[in-house]
């Protein structure tokens, strides 16, 4: 039996990512952990309903998946923002690790960077680094653009930013918005033969792998 472990189903990416696990025969089970339910009931799912700065210990896992973020305004300062893109991610991890994990793909941002002056990329970036300090076999991290998708939350300085930069798309380029199934589909398309050590995958890389899986 193969396990997957997904930290942020009741997101945009975790939905698409819990979905197709769901679908797919390359995992037995599925194992949800957050600090709720996703409205979901399938016979391989199993939740663990848990705040992530106090994760149990985990059953045995193969491939975790952690689509788990806020923004800055959202999170209400910077420590709580912090509190969830980095250390809930890498306690995640450090779980995952105890159970047995050989994979750990995750979500960050283009331009994460641990020394970077922009707050925001540099948590990304510290995120990357510690979670790739923990000792995963395999772990991957994927940095999109701006995530395009309907959420379940309102965010609607985002959705007008997605607005402009969807009719844009043709000449951002690499800054072009990423779909968010492209993110799971990618994700994915990787877990089921996971590059050995620690790697990236650029937004352009991200819809390329999508489109292969």
């Amino acid at each position: 039996m193969r396990t997957a472990l997904l930290a942020g189903a009741t997101g945009l990416v975790g939905g698409h990512l819990l979905r197709h696990l769901l679908a797919d025969d390359a995992w037995d089970r599925v194992v949800s952990i957050g600090r709720r339910e996703a409205d979901v009931r399938h016979d391989k799912l199993e939740q663990v309903v848990t705040t992530l700065a106090d994760i149990p210990d985990l059953p045995a896992v193969n491939d975790v998946f952690s689509a788990l973020g806020t923004t800055i305004k959202k999170a209400g300062s910077q420590e709580a923002f912090s509190s969830i893109d980095h250390d809930a991610v890498v306690a995640v991890a450090e779980a995952a690790k105890q159970a047995g994990a050989q994979s750990f793909l995750h979500v960050t941002a283009m331009g994460a960077n641990a020394r970077s002056r922009v707050f925001y990329n540099r948590v990304k970036g510290q995120t990357e680094r510690d979670v790739a300090s923990v000792g995963i076999a395999s772990t991957v991290a994927f940095r999109p653009s701006i995530i395009d998708g309907d959420r379940p939350e309102s965010r609607p300085g985002e959705q007008a930013g997605l607005v402009v930069m969807r009719a844009l798309g043709p000449v951002l380029g690499r800054f072009r918005p990423t779909r968010a199934e492209d993110v799971a589909l990618a994700m994915l398309h990787l877990a089921k033969v996971p590059p050995v050590g620690t790697s990236t995958v650029s937004a352009a890389e991200i819809t390329r792998w999508a489109s292969q899986h």
